[in-house]
C-alpha cells in the first residue's frame, strides 16, 4: 500500500510542501502591522492578467495634498513600481506592512505607485514571478499608449502620470526580480515605449550561491535565519538546481555576463544586519568594478525589511530622502 502523502517542507507552519508535490498554505497569519489610513493617498486595484488572474494596486496622491512644493506642483507623477518581498513564497500586494509601504513610498515621493502581485511558490516555481513582473510592465505600457491615443484610465489621467519616469523597486525577493528586469530591459527600455525606466531600487536584493557569505553566517536576525533561506530556495528555484543558478546568483558560472551589459542606474540599500548584506555589497561592488552606475547604501544596525515593514519610522524617513534624490538625479 501506497504511504500517505507526508511533508517535506515546513515554512514557519504557513506553508507545507507534500511528498505528493501538494502545498497546504495557512490563511491564519497574524500580521503585526496593522494598514495605516492616510487621507493623502488613494488607491485602487485592477487585474492586469487574466490568464493567472493577478491583479496589482496603484496609489496615487490626493489631490488635496499639499506636501509638493511650488515648482514641482505642475509637473506629472514619476511612476515606482514596488516589487514585493516574501523568498518567492509568500506575499501580496493586500498584506498590511506591504500596503503601508506602498502608501508611504506614493506620499513620501509625490508618485504613482504600482504594486503587483506575482505567481508564488512551490505552486509556481520560477522564473514564474519574474515573468509575472514583466507582465505587468507590459500592461503599463498598455495603458500609456491608451493615453497616447486619448483614451486611457481616467483615475489616473486626473493626476497626471509620467510614463517617462519610472522606477522599479524590489524588496528582498522583489529586489531579485528587479535585478531581472534591470538584464531583461537594458538601457532606455525602448522596447517599453512609452514607458521609460530610468532606474532601479533593490531593497537587500535576495541572491543566494552555493559557497556561503561571512553575513550568512551568522548571527541569525529576529526573523531570518540561513536555514530559512535555504528553505526559501529549494521552494522557489526549479527542481533539481543549484543555488549558482542564473535565477539566484548574478554571478553563478551560467549567468550573463554583466560586463557585457547596459544597464540603467542601480542603488542597493541593505541593512548593516542583514544575513543578505555581504551578497548586496558584492553585487554593488563588482558592478562598480564593471564600470556600471551603482550606487551602495548601508543603514547599520538594521535588520531585513527595516523599510518594508515598518515604513513611518525615522530611519525610514531616511530611505525616502534618499529615493528622492536618486530620482531627482536620474530623471534627466
Amino acid at each position: 500500500m501506497d504511504s500517505l502523502p507526508h511533508v517535506v517542507e515546513d515554512c514557519m507552519g504557513f506553508l507545507q510542501l507534500f511528498s505528493d508535490g501538494s502545498v497546504h498554505r495557512s490563511n491564519d497569519i497574524k500580521f503585526h502591522a496593522a494598514a495605516v489610513e492616510d487621507n493623502s493617498v488613494t488607491f485602487k486595484d485592477c487585474l492586469f492578467d487574466k490568464k493567472f488572474n493577478l491583479s496589482l494596486r496603484l496609489y496615487k496622491p490626493s489631490s488635496q495634498n499639499t506636501n509638493n512644493s511650488n515648482h514641482n506642483k505642475n509637473m506629472k507623477l514619476p511612476m515606482i513600481m514596488f516589487l514585493h518581498g516574501g523568498g518567492f513564497c509568500f506575499g501580496s500586494r493586500t498584506w498590511p506592512h506591504i500596503h503601508n509601504c506602498c502608501m508611504r513610498l506614493a506620499s513620501g515621493l509625490q508618485a504613482m505607485v504600482v504594486a503587483p502581485d506575482y505567481r508564488l511558490a512551490p505552486e509556481h516555481r520560477l522564473p514564474a514571478a519574474v515573468d509575472d513582473a514583466v507582465e505587468a510592465v507590459r500592461w503599463l505600457q498598455r495603458l500609456g499608449l491608451s493615453f497616447k491615443e486619448g483614451g486611457g484610465d481616467e483615475w489616473l489621467s486626473r493626476c497626471g502620470v509620467d510614463f517617462d519616469r519610472m522606477f522599479i523597486m524590489g524588496d528582498s525577493s522583489g529586489g531579485n526580480i528587479a535585478h531581472h528586469l534591470a538584464v531583461q530591459f537594458g538601457p532606455g527600455s525602448h522596447e517599453l515605449d512609452p514607458v521609460r525606466i530610468r532606474g532601479y531600487v533593490l531593497l537587500a536584493p535576495f541572491f543566494g550561491g552555493e559557497v556561503r557569505t561571512k553575513s550568512e553566517e551568522g548571527p541569525p536576525e529576529r526573523v531570518l535565519d540561513l536555514d530559512l533561506l535555504d528553505r526559501f530556495w529549494r521552494l522557489s528555484m526549479p527542481v533539481g538546481v543549484s543555488r549558482d543558478h542564473p535565477l539566484a546568483n548574478p554571478f553563478g558560472p551560467d549567468s550573463p555576463n554583466l560586463g557585457e551589459l547596459n544597464l540603467e542606474p542601480i542603488l542597493v540599500i541593505v541593512g548593516g544586519n542583514e544575513l543578505l548584506k555581504d551578497r548586496a555589497a558584492d553585487y554593488a561592488t563588482r558592478l562598480k568594478e564593471l564600470g556600471k552606475d551603482i550606487k551602495y547604501i548601508e543603514f547599520e544596525g538594521s535588520e531585513h525589511g527595516f523599510f518594508t515593514h515598518d515604513s513611518y519610522s525615522e530611519v525610514s524617513e531616511e530611505v525616502i530622502q534618499i529615493l528622492k534624490q536618486f530620482i531627482l538625479e536620474t530623471s534627466s
